[in-house]
């Protein structure tokens, strides 16, 4: 317990045999609960983690890999059924320090936010110690993802060392979220909705103990793209038309609009000189305002939800 509140873990597990035990091995006392979930590993992970001993772990088996955020997901529903006031999310590849687990763990456990969530990149080590691929590919996807979940103040969005409420937890819909790598993202763009308050705590970024990973960047940033391109506008819609009204939605779809037609008839035009055709001042004016307009508008949009948002922290 933290501040008389029970905390669990949730560890979602995907061929660990190596890494799972020394992970368990590292879970704090002040921890009540953990969810040791098994997404169908083709080696002894689940094995493993059930010989510890342990009388707080609980080994959760999937029948069927189905991403690492139906394994969360599922350690989720397990905690909501043992009314758990803090669940935590620690990987089973020891990549994340479990001194730094009640620092996650307090904030939330005092009520001051809804979820907290490891952050590597306030480290001045991290541009040295992370993969540079995957430093880069993170430092992508955070932009991104702090457009689509409107935590402006959130970087290092695949950090997936996290502690929820159980408030938070009972209100989001967990069918809703993102079964496969993208659940972090997901997850805080599902949180806005709820206007949880989320802080970002510092962590030390642990490589070289012996993990391994299957992401192909070249797979997983496109695809990541697309699904917080979807989440952006699920969540304007939920949170600025549905639940509440905020004209910014119309500063983004003017500005959307506005860009796309000034692009549109930049590449025509240019289409048409190559032609041979002459283009006419008017034109490109018309092009240059539409353009900047639409940036201008977009910009604007952005400023409100930040403003919208300020107090999300």
């Amino acid at each position: 317990m933290v501040d008389g509140k029970r905390v669990a873990i949730v560890v979602p597990a995907y061929d660990e045999e190596s890494l799972v035990v020394q992970t368990l091995a590292g879970i704090p006392d002040f921890v009540d609960r953990v969810y040791v979930v098994d997404d169908a590993s083709r080696d002894a992970t689940a094995e493993r983690a059930d010989a510890t001993g342990d009388p707080r772990v609980e080994v959760i088996r999937h029948e069927r890999n189905c991403g690492v955020g139906a394994a969360i997901v599922s350690g989720y529903r397990r905690a909501l059924e043992e009314e758990v006031d803090v669940t935590c999310v620690m990987a089973a590849d020891n990549q994340m320090d479990p001194a730094e687990l009640r620092g996650l763990v307090e904030p939330v456990a005092r009520g001051e936010l809804e979820y907290a969530k490891a952050n590597r990149l306030f480290s001045g080590e991290a541009w040295e110690v992370i993969p540079r691929s995957r430093y880069l590919g993170n430092a992508i996807l955070s932009l991104l993802t702090k457009i689509a979940s409107g935590y402006w103040h959130v970087a290092d969005s695949q950090a997936g060392y996290t502690a929820l409420s159980l408030d938070a937890l009972g209100r989001l819909d967990l069918e809703r979220l993102y079964p496969r790598y993208g659940f972090p993202n997901d997850m805080l763009v599902h949180l806005n909705v709820q206007n949880a308050r989320v802080r970002d705590v510092p962590s030390r970024p642990i490589y070289g103990v012996g993990e391994r990973s299957d992401i192909r960047l070249h797979a997983v940033v496109p695809r990541i793209s697309w699904l917080l391109l979807k989440g952006f506008w699920w969540r304007m819609t939920q949170k600025y038309v549905i639940r509440d009204f905020h004209p910014l939605v119309f500063f983004y779809g003017f500005g959307l609009l506005a860009t796309l037609a000034g692009l549109a008839l930049g590449v025509v035009e240019v289409a048409l000189r190559i032609a041979g055709n002459e283009i006419t001042t008017p034109t490109i004016v018309l092009v240059a305002v539409l353009v900047i307009a639409g940036l201008q508008l977009t910009l604007f949009a952005m400023w409100f939800d930040m403003e919208a948002n300020k107090d999300l922290r």
